[in-house]
């Protein structure tokens, strides 16, 4: 899931890089509007793909509360 958001990250860089010259917000109209509701949307997405890598829990850990969530549930019946 790591490489998907870093992935989509980069993307969205790249699709920032190509669209901000070539959008103009100062012409007024529909044209400003959509410029600027495009890049509304390409920085959330950016915004939403960092929080995605910097929150997700690490492999290790998620393993180990795997293991111990396993341990729980196991149920030993002695006679």
């Amino acid at each position: 899931m790591r490489q998907r958001l870093l992935l989509c990250f980069l993307l969205g860089g790249v699709m920032l890089y190509y669209a901000v010259p070539r959008l103009s917000l100062t012409t007024g109209g529909k044209e400003s509007l959509f410029a600027a509701m495009w890049l509304l949307l390409a920085l959330f997405v950016m915004g939403g793909n960092l929080a995605g890598m910097l929150y997700q829990p690490k492999k290790q850990k998620a393993q180990k509360v795997k293991a111990k969530a396993y341990k729980r549930k196991r149920i030993h019946y002695y006679q």
